[in-house]
């Protein structure tokens, strides 16, 4: 009989809508502000040299090179397939874990992307951005074109997934950012007193200490310290970069309030919290596995590489954003079971 209820029940609950007009525009524009960088990528990864100047690393590129493009390749087109997602009647049954994942990973990668380039770009405006000799006389790695496009599609894609995911997570989601942080609120509307295990403050409470020595490391490199950097990136240090590590900072910070504010509970709106946990989390955690990643493998322009403190400063983001993850599913999971 419980069988049959369970059918009975799926068979007649009324299909997704379909999505509105806004929405489907944000697809469209999603899908096309991929199209830039996945050209690029399949041109390089087919042999050509567009964008890829005289001089350059580039124009020999080895096995560790034609791997990086083709996943970010991948990564990049992974996007058509969170729009179908996030746009079709279907996409609601889509396991919750199959979507998150992706999302989580593409808001970490993004928003530091959309917060710093146009603050890099407002640098170099008002007339602070890097000293042209010095740009003058590195080594060549890609047309300055290729940065602008491709970041700029990084920002408009990052936005319109923004606009889809939000929507989409009210609909499916909504109950798990209802409330207050220290309360659960249950299917039928019933609100009780929440409750998580002991160890998700622990976990918390160790964020903190990584989190803000990363804040701390980036904001000494913000605000135009070079102790623990190579010679190169001393060489390459100017306010634009300094942006750069600004965003890292804050995202850091962001983890680690978020954190702290899920497992204390109280009387805090759930939402505020959780996005601050998820984007600072999502940031802090991919990026810095991704650079860490990049550091430790050849390096495509010859240079002798990160120092040991930049290293060390990738890892700690990598153990905030990880301990900021856990929290954050810890208490998503405490409410879903709720």
């Amino acid at each position: 009989m419980t069988t049959r209820a369970v059918r009975t029940a799926y068979a007649t609950r009324p299909p997704a809508p379909a999505p509105g007009a806004g929405r489907r525009i944000l697809g469209a524009v999603a899908i096309a502000a991929t199209v830039p960088y996945l050209a690029l990528k399949t041109a390089w990864l087919s042999g050509s040299r567009i964008g890829i100047p005289d001089g350059s690393a580039l124009l020999e590129p080895g096995p560790f090179f034609i791997a990086a493009n083709t996943v970010t390749l991948a990564m990049d087109a992974s996007v058509l397939l969170l729009v179908l997602v996030l746009t079709r009647p279907w996409g609601i049954r889509v396991p919750a874990w199959l979507l998150a994942v992706p999302v989580f990973v593409a808001t970490g990668l993004l928003t530091p992307i959309i917060i710093a380039f146009p603050g890099q770009l407002l640098i170099r405006a008002l007339g602070f951005g890097a000293d042209p000799a010095v740009v003058a006389a590195r080594e060549p790695f890609l047309d300055p074109w290729v940065f602008n496009v491709v970041y700029s599609g990084f920002m408009v894609q990052g936005l319109a997934l923004a606009g889809l995911f939000v929507p989409y997570a009210r609909e499916r989601w909504g109950r798990l950012w209802q409330g207050v942080t220290g309360e659960e609120v249950h299917p039928d509307g019933v609100r009780g007193r929440g409750r998580l295990p002991s160890s998700t403050g622990v976990v918390a409470a160790a964020s903190a200490p990584a989190g803000l020595a990363v804040a701390a490391v980036y904001a000494y490199w913000a605000f135009g310290g070079t102790a623990g950097l190579a010679a190169e990136q001393v060489a390459t240090h100017s306010a634009e970069t300094g942006v750069v590590a600004a965003v890292h900072g804050m995202c850091a910070l962001a983890a680690v309030a978020g954190a702290l504010l899920l497992a204390c509970g109280g009387g805090l709106r759930a939402r505020w919290p959780l996005a601050l946990a998820w984007v600072g989390a999502g940031a802090t955690l991919t990026w810095g596995a991704w650079t860490l990643l990049a550091a430790l493998g050849p390096q495509l322009d010859g240079g002798e590489g990160p120092s040991a403190a930049v290293l060390l400063a990738y890892a700690g983001q990598m153990i905030t954003g990880s301990l900021a993850a856990l929290v954050l599913s810890r208490f998503l999971i405490s409410r879903s079971e709720g």
